[in-house]
């Protein structure tokens, strides 16, 4: 009876997550093996569903494109730099409003409001404050000219000055949910810790380094995990502040050179792209495994 009982209970689970199952393997699953064929399809034409060949090639020539090394190094550059200054704002913030009782709903409320706002129209208060135009250098170029520097062209201007101004707009955009996390996670934290720190007389430094941070460890790996994830897969944060030449930009991503490479100019290249949307698949999955790999030692 119990052994029934038992099988009956697996179909019936198996019953339940079947929706989901079909969901995942139709708009996933089958969509990730059908680019990877196709990345080894040389000279693929989607209109007449035909290639001339089978092989390496379309990978030798994405990696040999210039185009797509510059996404590369664009995509790179814009990882390492606002993954970890992100989450250590975002942690500094959270901490300071937790230690705050009089007015903390209201800030948590101010400190999340990029987050749900449109990506594209903090991409024009950003060409706001940071473009050039005939009548304003803009107002980020007015606060250098008021402290004696000179005016610079964030967005039309220098290689460096475009990417400090796409690095500030990514860490605006997805601090808000890091603080969201991070202040949820150390109003989770045991109390008592804290209670008996204190009667020891241990220093608020010691007590954030060897009660608060091991305490909320997990949440911030997650964190640094998705914000990896997320800062490869960036574009239309791009697209807000450049257009959509970005290449002209010289400020492409790797999402950006697949979306060229299909829609975009210079598009119709479907091989190219699902090699391109394969290395990039590659690369996130090696960062996302080591950064568990590390979050494991560190338990």
């Amino acid at each position: 009876m119990n052994m029934a009982k038992g099988r009956f209970d697996g179909i019936k689970g198996w019953l339940c997550l079947l929706p989901a199952i079909v969901f995942l393997g139709v708009f996933l699953v089958y969509p990730l093996v059908d680019v990877f064929i196709y990345s080894f399809e040389e000279g693929y034409n989607f209109t007449s569903q035909t290639y001339y060949g089978i092989g390496l090639y379309n990978y030798s020539y994405v990696l040999h494109d210039p185009y797509f090394m510059q996404a590369v190094k664009n995509t790179f550059i814009l990882v390492i730099i606002t993954v970890p200054l992100s989450t250590g704002i975002a942690l500094l913030i959270s901490v300071a409003l937790c230690s705050i009782r009089r007015f903390r709903n209201l800030l948590q409320t101010i400190y999340f409001l990029p987050y749900v706002t449109n990506t594209l129209a903090v991409g024009l208060v950003f060409m706001i404050l940071f473009q050039q135009t005939a009548y304003s250098d803009g107002l980020v170029n007015q606060l250098i000219k008021f402290f004696g520097g000179s005016a610079v062209d964030f967005i039309d201007g220098p290689y460096w000055a475009k990417m400090f101004v796409l690095c500030v707009y990514t860490i605006w955009v997805v601090m808000p949910f890091k603080i969201l996390i991070l202040t949820g996670a150390l109003a989770s934290v045991n109390e008592d810790y804290y209670k008996a720190a204190r009667v020891d007389g241990t220093s608020s430094f010691r007590i954030f380094r060897r009660i608060t941070l091991p305490m909320i460890s997990p949440m911030i790996f997650y964190l640094v995990i998705t914000g990896f994830i997320g800062a490869f897969k960036a574009y239309s944060d791009v697209v807000a502040l450049f257009g959509t030449d970005l290449n002209a930009a010289e400020m492409n991503t790797i999402v950006g050179y697949v979306y060229d490479m299909l829609y975009g100019d210079s598009g119709g290249y479907p091989s190219y792209a699902s090699a391109a949307a394969i290395i990039l698949f590659v690369i996130i999955l090696t960062i996302t495994c080591i950064n568990l790999m590390v979050s494991r030692k560190k338990k």
